[in-house]
């Protein structure tokens, strides 16, 4: 298992305090051993795969994370915010994600182990 704990923050150069893809195929090198190429490799396919399964119109659900879902967003009156002009905002898909109650408890709590 990979210990999220060990991990040090990210610095300024590396985008603040975001975890990047990078990060996890760095973790992925350190922690289970995988080579560099292959970590990237792992990291892309994961994330591709849930980008497939959305584009698809599926949900995604990880167990103790969320559940990432696309739901369709009626069309609707807009208004142009530097006119003041009203225009028509089309139906479009959206992606939402709604965390576990354990990612919860672990952010409010302030602590990985929570999740």
């Amino acid at each position: 298992m990979v210990n999220m704990q060990a991990m040090e923050h990210p610095s300024e150069e590396q985008g603040g305090n975001a975890l990047t893809k990078a990060q996890l195929s760095e973790i992925l090198f350190e922690q289970i051993g995988l080579n560099k190429r292959e970590s990237k490799d792992m990291v892309d396919a994961f994330f591709d795969l849930i980008a497939e399964t959305l584009v698809e119109g599926q949900e995604v659900k990880i167990s103790g994370f969320g559940n990432f879902q696309v739901r369709t967003k009626a069309p609707r009156p807009g208004r142009n915010p530097r006119t003041g002009e009203v225009v028509a905002i089309e139906s479009r898909r959206v992606v939402t994600f709604h965390a576990s109650p354990k990612l919860k408890e672990a952010v409010q709590s302030g602590s990985a182990t929570a999740a």
